[in-house]
C-alpha cells in the first residue's frame, strides 16, 4: 500500500508541475498577435517621425530662402542708383535653392503713376518634391515722366506720342465725334489729360466706348502720360494679352455697340459714333 501511495503522489506532483508550466507560457497565436500590434505601433511612430523630419527640413529651407531674398532686397535698397535689371543665381551652400532679382518700371493702374519696383524671390524643392517660392516685393519710388522716358526707347515714344496726343479741346472733340462741351463734361467725369493739358486718344477711346459714363474699373485703365501708356502696352505684350486694357464685357464684346473690341479698334471714331446713333434710334 505504501508503494502504491508513493507512486500516486509522484504522478500527482508531475501533473501539477506540467499544468503550472503550461499556465505560465505563451501560445503561438498570442505571440503572433503581439508582434502584429507592435509592428502597427512602430509604423505609426515611424510615420510621425518622418513627417516631423520633413516639416523641419521644409522649415529650414524656407528660412534660408527667405534670408536669401531679404539679403538681395537689402542690397538693392542700399544701392545709390538703380536701373531695370534681371539677375538670378544659385545658393553656394544650398544648390537646390535658386534666387532671382528683378527691378522693373510699371504703371500703377489706380492713380496712373509710374513706379520703380523691386521683386526678390527664392525657390526651393520641398521634401515632397513640390517647388516652393518665397517672394518679397518693394515699391521703391515713383518715376517722373523724364525718368520713365529714359527707360524706354526714344523713337518708340515719339511715334506713340504722334499717334496718341491731341493738343487742343477741338481736336479731341473731332476725334471723339462729339462737341467741345461734351469733352468738358467728360473731364468733369474723370477724363485724364497729360501734365500740359494734352488729350490722349487711349483715354478718349474709353469714354467713347462707354458713351461718356465709364465704370471705375474702366477709368483706372487711363494714363496721364505717353510713357505710362508705353509701359501699359509693354506689360500687356509681355503677358500675351494685347486686349488687357479693354473694358470688361461679355466674351470680349462691347455692350454699347455689340461688336468685339478688336473690331472696334479697326474702326474710325466717326464710324463708331454713327453706329451708336443708329443703335439709339
Amino acid at each position: 500500500m505504501d508503494m502504491h501511495g508513493n507512486r500516486a503522489n509522484s504522478l500527482s506532483t508531475r501533473r501539477q508541475t506540467t499544468r503550472s508550466v503550461r499556465a505560465g507560457a505563451f501560445t503561438l497565436l498570442e505571440v503572433i498577435t503581439s508582434l502584429a500590434i507592435l509592428a502597427l505601433a512602430s509604423s505609426s511612430v515611424l510615420l510621425v517621425i518622418q513627417r516631423c523630419m520633413a516639416t523641419a527640413a521644409n522649415s529650414a529651407f524656407h528660412t534660408v530662402a527667405f534670408e536669401m531674398a531679404r539679403e538681395n532686397m537689402e542690397m538693392l535698397l542700399a544701392s545709390e542708383t538703380l536701373s531695370e535689371q534681371v539677375e538670378y543665381g544659385t545658393s553656394d551652400r544650398y544648390p537646390n535653392i535658386t534666387w532671382r532679382t528683378v527691378v522693373e518700371a510699371f504703371s500703377e493702374p489706380v492713380a496712373g503713376q509710374m513706379w520703380l519696383r523691386a521683386v526678390c524671390s527664392a525657390e526651393y524643392t520641398d521634401p515632397t518634391g513640390e517647388t516652393q517660392t518665397v517672394e518679397l516685393v518693394h515699391w521703391i519710388t515713383t518715376l517722373t515722366d523724364q525718368q520713365a522716358e529714359e527707360l524706354l526707347d526714344d523713337e518708340d515714344l515719339d511715334a506713340l506720342a504722334a499717334e496718341q496726343l491731341l493738343d487742343t479741346l477741338e481736336d479731341a472733340a473731332e476725334y471723339a465725334g462729339v462737341d467741345a462741351d461734351t469733352i468738358g463734361q467728360w473731364m468733369e467725369n474723370g477724363l485724364l489729360t497729360t501734365a500740359d493739358g494734352a488729350f490722349i486718344r487711349h483715354n478718349l477711346d474709353i469714354y467713347v466706348r462707354s458713351r461718356g459714363n465709364p465704370t471705375d474699373e474702366e477709368k483706372d485703365l487711363q494714363v496721364d502720360s505717353i510713357a505710362a501708356l508705353a509701359l501699359v502696352r509693354q506689360e500687356a505684350t509681355g503677358q500675351g494679352d494685347p486686349e488687357s486694357d479693354a473694358p470688361a464685357g461679355s466674351s470680349g464684346v462691347d455692350p454699347a455697340t455689340g461688336l468685339r473690341y478688336d473690331e472696334l479698334e479697326k474702326m474710325e471714331v466717326p464710324e463708331v459714333m454713327e453706329l451708336l446713333r443708329s443703335r439709339r434710334n
